[in-house]
């Protein structure tokens, strides 16, 4: 039912485009493109925390951008575009800490303290986002973009395990609670339903259309809102979603 309701407003986007060129005087220098990519990426602290001592494996992840934009030129160089995309930005992480904040169940067990061991982390967001850049055309081929977005969060998950190490309830000094490495003794944790709805952040672009109507692209979006609620705290670093996406897209108008 979701995918139905998206794709709806995807067409949408792409008819109103289209409308908007047979308007008097506003098809002049306006172009609608649709646009898809891969991207990789991950929701991390700005800077690695000292609680995080190494990461022993980061795994590719489905993650993808599709969606349609309309770029009206404003000059000769320079222009506004809008977009709406939907994005899938997920991740699949193991890492090492010491003294990590965190909240899991053992068997029927809930455990509140710091994490000595290793950690799995899994997410997946699927956003619905509404990018607004400012565009410069350095040649027919080449086109800048830089700007903001705002994204709906239509989906998510966070959750993961604890294996191979130990909490120490309460603070560092609480009791000690060995956490295994086996389905039986290790600990798991799902944080999904503190996620939060509305993100934002800054986003860079850069378009390179060789052939007529086919192009490439590289961008790069960088939040500047936690992926959680701001009232969570277990964890206690924030997290901000930072993606690079390697696209292609086709010139429609």
């Amino acid at each position: 039912m979701m995918k139905k309701i998206v794709l709806s407003i995807l067409v949408l986007v792409v008819t109103a485009s289209s409308a908007s060129v047979r308007a008097e005087g506003f098809g002049d220098g306006l172009s609608v493109r649709a646009r898809a990519g891969y991207s990789i990426g991950a929701s991390s602290p700005y800077g690695m925390p000292a609680e995080i001592l190494g990461i022993d494996a980061f795994r590719l992840t489905p993650s993808f951008r599709a969606g349609v934009d309309a770029t009206k030129l404003v000059g000769r160089q320079l222009g506004v575009s809008v977009g709406l995309f939907v994005e899938n930005k997920a991740m699949d992480v193991a890492v090492r800490t010491k003294g990590y904040r965190m909240e899991m169940r053992q068997g029927t067990e809930g455990l509140d303290g710091v994490f000595t061991g290793h950690v799995g982390q899994q997410i997946s967001m699927l956003v619905l986002t509404l990018p607004v850049y400012a565009t410069f055309s350095v040649s027919p081929a080449v086109n800048l973009r830089a700007g903001v977005y705002g994204s709906l969060l239509l989906s998510g998950k966070f959750s993961g395990t604890a294996s191979d190490g130990y909490i120490r309830r309460g603070d560092p000094t609480g009791p000690k609670i060995i956490i295994g490495d086996t389905p039986e003794t290790q600990a798991t944790y799902d944080f999904s339903d503190d996620l939060r709805k509305l993100q934002a952040g800054a986003a860079v672009g850069v378009d390179w259309m060789p052939l007529p109507r086919l192009g490439f692209s590289l961008d790069l979006a960088v939040g500047f809102t936690g992926i959680f609620k701001s009232d969570f705290k277990t964890v206690e670093q924030a997290l901000y979603p930072i993606y690079g996406t390697l696209g292609v897209f086709y010139k429609i108008l």
